[in-house]
Formats: structure tokens, sequence, C-alpha cells
């Protein structure tokens, strides 16, 4: 159960669906003192209203497609569209978005075309005041959904080029601390340095994308001390995979992060 409540705590809803169902899931966020669950699809956000939640992370286009790649930009704005529209119905604040795979595109190609493509949509996401979050995916870890290989955006520094050149607080970083430790380390230092480009962050267990106990490598109290420190009031979600009893491991997950 929170009790400090520095950090707002938030549960992705596809880690534990088959735990628990939507409606339970909202209780036991509600047990353990988190304010969200997210990456909910916007047809059972009535359901969070009525207990009182967030959703705090909207779910938009896909990651196998992207921005990165103008065959696909049409319908990621479009996507991006009516997910800042529903954002902006509800009061809730985020939206979920990525650079799509590499596949022929070089770097320079990809972040050429991300940004124009994310200048295109990022003034209604203002207007709306909901923010688009630009996630880094890791491409080593080949075991599905806890590696993406040939994603573009699988470094931080290139991630975050693309939010500066975008030049908007309305695109802003999914700083997830387990692909990045995948791929970049150094994971405090990088919280200082972009603290004020963080939309959202997600926390897993490093390696595997399972509980964040002291079983993996990350220290996760020392890095909630760091994104305290920056004065970030976003959301942190729990997104990682459990290996044992679901509900012990999110209540062991909410207590590490309540620092």
């Amino acid at each position: 159960m929170v009790k400090n409540g520095r950090i707002n705590q938030s549960i992705a809803l596809w880690c534990y669906e088959e735990y628990f169902p939507l409606p339970k899931l909202c209780a036991v966020a509600k047990e353990l003192g988190c304010s969200s669950v997210e990456l909910v699809y916007a047809e059972d956000w009535p359901l969070l209203k009525e207990q009182g939640l967030v959703c705090g992370m909207a779910y938009s286009h896909w990651f196998d497609v992207g921005m990165n790649n103008p065959e696909h930009q049409a319908a990621c704005i479009e996507k991006l569209r009516e997910s800042i529209d529903a954002c902006a119905e509800y009061d809730f604040p985020n939206v979920i978005t990525f650079t799509g795979p590499s596949d022929h595109l070089t770097l320079e190609e990809g972040f050429k075309n991300c940004v124009a493509g994310y200048k295109e949509i990022v003034g209604y996401a203002e207007e709306k005041k909901v923010t688009l979050c630009l996630e880094m995916l890791n491409s080593r870890v080949t075991t599905e959904m806890q590696g993406h290989p040939g994603y573009q955006g699988d470094h931080t520094d290139y991630v975050m080029d693309i939010i500066k050149a975008v030049g908007s607080p309305a695109l802003k970083i999914l700083f997830d601390v387990y692909h990045v430790q995948i791929m970049d380390g150094d994971i405090i230092a990088r919280i200082r340095e972009y603290g004020d480009y963080v939309g959202h962050y997600h926390v897993a267990g490093v390696p595997g994308r399972a509980e964040i106990g002291t079983g993996q490598e990350v220290n996760y109290p020392a890095v909630m001390e760091a994104i305290v420190e920056t004065g970030y009031t976003g959301y942190v979600g729990h997104e990682f995979m459990p290996q044992g009893d679901a509900m012990e491991s999110l209540r062991e997950a909410v207590a590490i992060c309540d620092v």
C-alpha cells in the first residue's frame, strides 16, 4: 500500500489481465494506492472513471508500424488524433507512440521522417493538452514482449534527438527503465539529464521483464529517488510480467517504488 505518495504509480493492464479482469485490477490498484490503470482501450475508460482512476497511458498505433516510415504515417497520425480526442474527453494525460521498425530505412531517414510526422500532429496535441510519449524499446532481446528486434528507436539519445528536433512540450519520451538499462544503462544519469523531457516511466526487472525486486539488476529504490529529485509529477507504470503470485508481485513492486 502506498504510504509516501511521492511517486504516482500505475499498473499496465496487459501484464496482469490473465490474472485479473479489468474490474478486479481496478480494485487491486485502489487497494495498493495506485491512481492509474494504463494501456486500457478507450471503450473501457468509463469503468476507470467510475472507480476514480486514470488511464495514465493510452494506446494509439502499435510498435510494428511507426512514424519513421512515410507509408504508415497517415494511419499513425489518424490513430494518434483519435487517441488525443479520447484523452481530452476523459481528461487523461498521455498517448503512446513509436518510431516503428527500421525495415529498409537508415537512422537518418527514420529521424527525418519521425520529425516531419510528429510536427504534423503535435500542435493538435498541444491544443488538446495531451502529451504524446515516444517510447524507446530494446532491440537486443529476442523473446516476444521482452525485446523488439529491428525497432529503430532503440537508443535513448536517438529518441531524445527526435523529441528535441520537434521542439514541442506535447512530445516527450516514455522512459522505460527496463529497455533503457538493456540498451544504454547509466539509468540515473539519464534520468537527471532528460528529466524535463520525460512524459511517463515504465519499470520491470532486468533481465527477463519480471518482478523488480532483488532478483534483478536495477536498483529501483535509487531510481525512484532520482525521479523524485527531478520534480517529476507524472506516472510510473508497472509493466513487468509476474513470475510468481501476481498480487504479491504487485504489492512488493508498489512498496519498492514508494520511496
